[in-house]
């Protein structure tokens, strides 16, 4: 009994900075979200010493972060909430991606903010019209299907001319700039920061050479799909989902409709993963099909699986971790493949659920963890 009550104590302890957070008042967590969300908006001015890439722009580094984390979000909903296995997510990117650059360019010249949205739009049409004929197929046999989709896209571009080509999209249009205001940099000697007033980003400037407006703005969009991606997953929607992922015959068998939830799920991922492309390619103002590799589709399921698939925040962690760790030790190019190769072994070996599994997983092992302590109690006892 004894061993059962230390079980059940250390579990308390696991998951006591969780309840502590939830169990402050309303006024307290929206102060420190909002806190939180102002240090990253300021994090590439600050340019702090410890977190800053010294062989890379800064800015450029934290925006491809935040890009990492959108197509996270929205490959999670598919593999994290939905179940379902996409090995060609990448696909979705880089209809995004195509489609700004050529509405943007020379071929049409359309201006970025109409543009967005219809290749945001394209984006969800290709999901849809994926899954449609391909989730009626599951596990390995999805995987492979979403990977041909993935292959697929990059061939089309590859062998198209009116998309350019093996020698890609130039001239891509970007968002509008309205010049408000000029924030300076600090500059730091040691552990002192100065602000040097030599060094600014405009706010709402977009060009190549300065990056940080183009980080806002994309925080901003991570911000508002976390926002829509908390809705639906605590929705009716949400629990149709978690029903499919855990047993999809035996949702069948309750009422759940589960391929127009699958389908649902497919096309809400390739919204938000053309929702980054797009924004890649109006950052970039440049794309070729070496954008949208197979890798990529290998990284962004690295990202999400490492965090934590299922988990919202865990598979932040993990765009972060897979997008910014390459940056911060680019002095070790040579090795650094070999490093994260050997972290992902290691990772399937002692945290196969990811760095935050979500609630579901933590709570199921420890029930797990606590039914064995008290069978092996019972066997000691007898």
């Amino acid at each position: 009994m004894s061993t059962a009550k230390s079980a059940g104590a250390a579990g308390s302890r696991s998951r006591s900075f969780g309840d502590r957070v939830s169990g402050l008042p309303t006024p307290v967590k929206v102060i420190l979200v909002i806190a939180f969300a102002l240090l990253l908006y300021l994090l590439p001015i600050i340019n702090p010493p410890i977190l800053s890439t010294p062989d890379t722009d800064f800015g450029g580094v934290l925006l491809t972060v935040t890009l990492y984390v959108l197509v996270a979000l929205g490959l999670n909903i598919v593999v994290g909430y939905a179940g379902l296995l996409d090995l060609g997510y990448v696909g979705f990117y880089a209809v995004g991606a195509y489609g700004i650059a050529v509405l943007t360019s020379q071929q049409a010249s359309w201006p970025f903010l109409l543009a967005l949205p219809v290749a945001v739009l394209a984006a969800l049409v290709s999901g849809v019209i994926l899954g449609g004929p391909t989730l009626r197929v599951r596990g390995d046999y999805l995987a492979i299907v979403t990977l041909g989709f993935g292959e697929i896209i990059r061939l089309i571009a590859v062998n198209s001319e009116s998309l350019g080509a093996a020698a890609g999209i130039p001239d891509v249009g970007g968002p509008p700039s309205i010049e408000l205001f000029e924030v300076p940099h600090l500059t730091w000697d040691g552990w002192v920061a100065t602000l040097d007033l030599d060094d600014t980003s405009v706010f709402l400037e977009f060009s190549v050479v300065d990056l940080i407006p183009f980080y806002w703005l994309t925080l901003t969009v991570v911000f508002l799909v976390i926002w829509a991606d908390i809705r639906v997953k605590d929705s009716r929607v949400g629990r149709a989902w978690e029903a499919c992922r855990e047993d999809e015959d035996a949702a069948e068998l309750m009422g759940v409709p589960t391929f127009k939830f699958k389908l649902l799920a497919f096309a809400m991922g390739a919204f938000i993963g053309g929702l980054s492309g797009a924004l890649y390619a109006g950052k970039q103002g440049f794309i070729s099909p070496n954008s949208f590799l197979l890798l990529y589709s290998i990284l962004f399921l690295a990202a999400v699986v490492i965090g934590g698939q299922g988990n919202r925040w865990g598979v932040i962690v993990g765009a972060v971790l897979v997008a910014y760790l390459p940056e911060r030790f680019r002095e070790f190019t040579e090795w650094r493949v070999l490093v994260f190769g050997l972290a992902l072994m290691l990772l399937a070996i002692f945290r196969p659920q990811g760095l935050l599994p979500p609630r579901r997983t933590v709570r199921a092992r420890r029930a797990e963890h606590e039914i064995e302590t008290l069978e092996e109690g019972d066997k000691a006892h007898g």
